[in-house]
């Protein structure tokens, strides 16, 4: 009986080596899935890293061009400014054209009376 219980020890080992070595296995494939994951990770970083690093330099070039477009605003600012005024003045000078013509009408009307007037007084 001994030999019984040697063997049985020794399947026993056996069974207990195998599930040791499966496990043992089993948690190097979960770690070697769980590094590739970390792997990927990484190089996905490097490469969102990169690409947000272009995204920077647009955005730099992005603002020198706003602030040369804010320049040249301020120019059209000031001609629109010289614009206004002018059409302010325009206005002012349409108006007073408006009465001189009146005023034009009214004294070549006077001047038709008068004249209209005179001839026939004279005979």
């Amino acid at each position: 009986m001994a030999s019984g219980k040697d063997t049985e020890k020794d399947q026993l080992a056996a069974s207990l080596n195998d599930l040791f070595t499966n496990v043992s296995d089993m948690i190097k494939g979960e770690l070697q899935g769980t590094n590739n994951v970390l792997e990927l990770l990484e190089k996905m970083n490097v490469r969102v890293g990169e690409e947000y690093k272009g995204f920077g330099d647009v955005a730099s070039g992005l603002r020198v061009f706003v602030e040369q477009l804010k320049s040249k605003s301020s120019t059209f600012d000031d001609c629109i400014q010289q614009l206004d005024t002018i059409e302010q003045q325009v206005t002012e000078f349409e108006a007073v054209i408006a009465m001189l013509d009146r005023y034009v009408s009214l004294l070549e009307s006077k001047m038709q009376h008068v004249y209209q007037i005179s001839p026939a007084a004279l005979k």
